[in-house]
């Protein structure tokens, strides 16, 4: 299976499936174009990734990139912000303010979470991409600018155009070129060298130990590559060893849970061997005892037969640790954090 390795912004990218080298091939072609693009994705794939490789891959990388998210603002805000205002236009407005297509000038402007845009909205973008032009709210004099617009959506514009939700003829104007990103269930190839990727990044020295690989490539990923990269780090900040274990991962993947837990009365053997600072140990005990308590709903006798120590002791270091109230409570802030 082969592995390319890219620098891109500053940061390395891997890709080895042919679904995202196909990805990267469109985006290499075009980046040269001055075509709207149209990014469509599930959460957490790496919309915004690929709209910054397109302005950076362009000739108009040298000129300003602006983004916003659609479904971030109010939407009484978003024309606003979407297209500025003049003194006056509203209570509060005391001085002419430019908006994102005027600030993202000669460059490009990326608007997330396009399905989202308020239909009124839908219909003055559209002018604008057609013409080039448009009025500051409050304003009589046309702006005109040289944006590139490339939009992203998790949503499926098609349905909402059949639902009338999303105007027809912005969809086709928005789709003059569509980049779809798979999802990683899709692309397991992808998997561990991402998972791999982000464990150096992190500068985790432990390796993924065989149950664990087929674990990560066995598992949906429903929350695509910003879950991956979030499990990565929980398994940095857990992991005791050379290895990262079954007992390591997260219920969801079904393979930890059971027994099979770093006990917290081997810490102090752990301390002897490793050589390890106090605060660290405390870290990596606070840690276990924390994501234990996660994996059994916050129940103190199971929790301390699998950390292998006596509830009294559980409850003080819970206590110490600030994951118990005074009451008893575990501390929901905590234990679900």
């Amino acid at each position: 299976m082969a592995i390319a390795r890219y620098e891109f912004l500053g940061l390395p990218v891997v890709i080895s499936s042919p679904a995202m080298n196909d990805v990267l091939a469109r985006i290499r072609r075009f980046a040269q174009m001055n075509a709207t693009v149209l990014i469509e994705g599930e959460s957490g794939t790496g919309k915004e990734v690929a709209a910054r490789a397109l302005h950076h891959l362009s000739m108009r990388s040298a000129k300003p990139w602006v983004d916003i998210s659609c479904a971030v603002l109010p939407e009484h805000l978003v024309e606003s912000e979407l297209f500025g205002y003049e003194k006056g236009a509203f209570s509060g407005a005391e001085a002419r303010k430019p908006g994102f297509f005027e600030l993202a000038e000669g460059g490009t402007l990326f608007l997330d979470e396009i399905g989202d845009l308020d239909f009124k909205l839908q219909v003055k973008l559209l002018r604008v991409l057609d013409c080039g032009e448009f009025f500051r709210l409050g304003g009589t004099r046309k702006v005109k600018v040289d944006v590139r617009l490339l939009v992203a959506t998790n949503q499926n514009l098609q349905e909402s155009v059949a639902e009338g939700r999303f105007r027809k003829d912005l969809y086709h104007r928005l789709a003059q070129l569509r980049i779809a990103i798979p999802p990683l269930r899709e692309r397991r190839e992808d998997i561990l060298p991402i998972a791999n990727l982000f464990r150096e990044s992190f500068g985790i020295a432990a390796g993924f130990s065989p149950q664990v690989e087929k674990a990560l490539l066995e598992y949906n990923w429903p929350g695509n590559v910003r879950e991956l990269k979030n499990f990565v780090l929980g398994c940095g900040a857990t992991v005791i060893g050379d290895r990262i274990l079954p007992r390591d991962l997260p219920p969801e993947l079904g393979v930890g849970g059971g027994d099979a837990v770093f006990p917290v009365s081997d810490l102090a053997r752990l301390s002897e061997v490793t050589g390890e600072s106090g605060r660290l140990l405390e870290t990596a005990e606070r840690d276990l005892i924390l994501r234990v308590m996660r994996q059994i709903d916050g129940h103190h006798r199971k929790a301390a037969r699998r950390l292998g120590i006596s509830v009294r002791t559980l409850s003080r270091k819970l206590k110490a640790y600030g994951l118990e109230s005074e009451s008893g409570e575990i501390c929901p802030q905590t234990v679900g954090d």
